[in-house]
């Protein structure tokens, strides 16, 4: 694979695609949190950002040593995703009941570092399909586009978590349950989309 225009620009369209479940998981940290701080928002970016970045890394890997037991684990994927989002975003549903139960409004809880590596890990399992996909790159091509990929997922999860933020202030107490509902369906249709 020779290094050319059309192949910076399907690394880029391919961190689009790829970013899309990390985008919305963004938006639902965001309105869970909309007094989360910039470094922190850098944070959950970046986190989303490693994922994406090795997970596509990982699949070339497997591809050029264990093809086959890579294929029998792809499978799995849409099982994971779907537990992980779905513990995650029931988490959040069940504390923003209470919040309301309770007669709170306030922000919902701060994300935690194991529920950001869960998310990071559930949004971006389906990535290391890519590895098949950049089979033929050399070493060299295949540490750009996963690096491209990162980069394109770093800014639209940037996105994400600022109009989270912004929204998630209007919504004051119903953002918790509105992010936990968003990240089930997520883990639904990655669940569904795989397995159909």
């Amino acid at each position: 694979m020779e290094w050319s225009l059309s192949f910076f620009v399907n690394s880029a369209l391919l961190g689009v695609g790829l970013a899309m479940d990390a985008f919305s998981v963004s938006l639902a940290n965001g309105l869970n949190d909309p007094g989360m701080s910039r470094r922190r928002m850098a944070l959950v970016a970046g986190t989303f950002a490693f994922f994406q970045f090795l997970m596509p890394m990982v699949g070339w890997l497997c591809v050029r040593t264990v093809a086959t037991a890579f294929a029998a684990f792809q499978k799995a994927v849409p099982w994971i995703a779907l537990a992980l989002l779905g513990c995650i975003g029931g988490k959040m549903l069940y504390e923003g009941s209470i919040h309301r139960e309770g007669g709170e409004d306030g922000e919902g809880a701060a994300l935690g570092g194991g529920t950001l590596l869960m998310q990071g890990v559930a949004t971006s399992i389906d990535a290391l399909s890519v590895g098949f996909t950049i089979e033929r790159y050399g070493w060299p091509q295949a540490l750009t586009a996963s690096t491209i990929i990162a980069a394109v997922t770093f800014a639209i999860c940037a996105v994400g978590l600022v109009l989270g933020r912004k929204f998630g202030t209007r919504l004051a107490g119903k953002a918790s349950l509105l992010g936990g509902a968003i990240l089930v369906l997520i883990g639904v249709e990655i669940f569904i989309t795989h397995m159909y």
